[in-house]
């Protein structure tokens, strides 16, 4: 707790700009480590606004572009590295050829839905549009799901810091309960995953 008092009173106490920044960067770091998650930036910047000088409109720009940001890197990285590193060394043991024209297919048909909602689920919305960039989906397929449900959360979060005003034992309360829902959300969708990579693994079972 003595960690998060002192992240609070610098975030509280430093030049506007550079506070803005640093939200925002934690909040697009969840792209690369999906441990740490963008939510508690995001809510703890909309709290700053109360017990600070913060403007909630900046806050919520700030995380919203990075972290977009951070996830079509990602995207990116995939779409350009993601193929290679699946088709030879250590990659091929992990994801085969026909496990990777089936997930193409499902992109193609479910992409657009499952990007949307992944973007509520911590860990799974870190990882999805590196395989939609794996399987090549379009751009604009992946970005505009990805900025729609990203900015429906940020600014829910924002109003969440916002309300809990000067009660920051309330903020993370309420900012714990609405992640361990999410996180077992999250957990049942991975497990669906893995029970359809390890029955995938062989063509036969196509």
């Amino acid at each position: 707790m003595s960690g998060l008092n002192d992240v609070l009173a610098w975030l509280g106490e430093g030049p506007e700009p550079l506070v803005y920044l640093a939200l925002g960067l934690g909040a697009a770091i969840e792209n690369v480590v999906p441990a740490i998650p963008a939510d508690t930036f995001v809510a703890l910047g909309g709290f700053l606004t109360v017990v600070g000088s913060l403007e909630p409109g900046w806050v919520f720009a700030s995380t919203w572009l990075f972290n977009l940001a951070g996830a079509l890197v990602t995207y990116r990285l995939g779409y350009v590295h993601g193929r290679p590193f699946f088709e030879r060394g250590f990659g091929r043991h992990l994801l085969k050829a026909h496990q990777m024209d089936r997930m193409a297919v499902f992109y193609v048909r479910w992409g657009t839905p499952a990007i949307f909602f992944t973007r509520f689920l911590p860990g799974l919305r870190a990882i999805v549009p590196v395989f939609a960039g794996v399987t090549h989906q379009r751009f604009l397929a992946v970005a505009a799901p990805i900025a729609v449900a990203s900015a429906i959360w940020y600014g829910g979060l924002v109003w969440l810091g916002v309300l809990a005003g000067r009660n920051r034992g309330l903020l993370l309360d309420l900012l714990g309960r609405v992640n361990n829902v999410l996180i077992v959300l999250a957990l049942v969708a991975a497990t669906t995953i893995g029970v359809w990579w390890w029955r995938t693994r062989h063509p036969r079972d196509e």
